[in-house]
């Protein structure tokens, strides 16, 4: 099954992003809450579940899947979001209008996701 464009853009796009937890960990740990044990363990972890999920979104047997699996990520993530927005040093020197903006990113990203259900 061909699927549009913009799936395959959604799958390149967590596909790097979990190429980036390797390329650039320190910045990840950075935005790990405090609360999140092994920062290192737990960047590496997340960067291949980005890519695999990323990858799996290409194909018919694993896409709903895929979809689902990044729908939870993401709900994962918002700890990330928060703590960004409460952490001084975690926030990277983001405005702190950007890290609000994030937050109905993160909903829209799910969105996106959810949306490729029926295809």
């Amino acid at each position: 099954m061909i699927y549009p464009w913009h799936l395959y853009a959604m799958a390149c796009m967590y596909i790097l992003a979990g190429i980036m937890h390797f390329i650039k960990p320190k910045m990840y740990m950075r935005i790990m809450p405090k609360y999140i044990p092994n920062h290192k363990l737990m960047v590496l972890l997340s960067g291949v579940a980005e890519i695999i999920l990323g990858a799996t979104l290409c194909f018919p047997s694993t896409k709903n899947a895929a979809i689902y699996g990044i729908i939870l990520m993401l709900l994962v993530f918002f700890t990330v979001h928060f703590y960004m927005l409460s952490n001084e040093k975690a926030s990277a020197g983001l405005p702190k209008w950007v890290l609000i903006l994030r937050i109905p990113l993160q909903f829209f990203l799910m969105y996106w996701a959810y949306y490729y259900l029926q295809f």
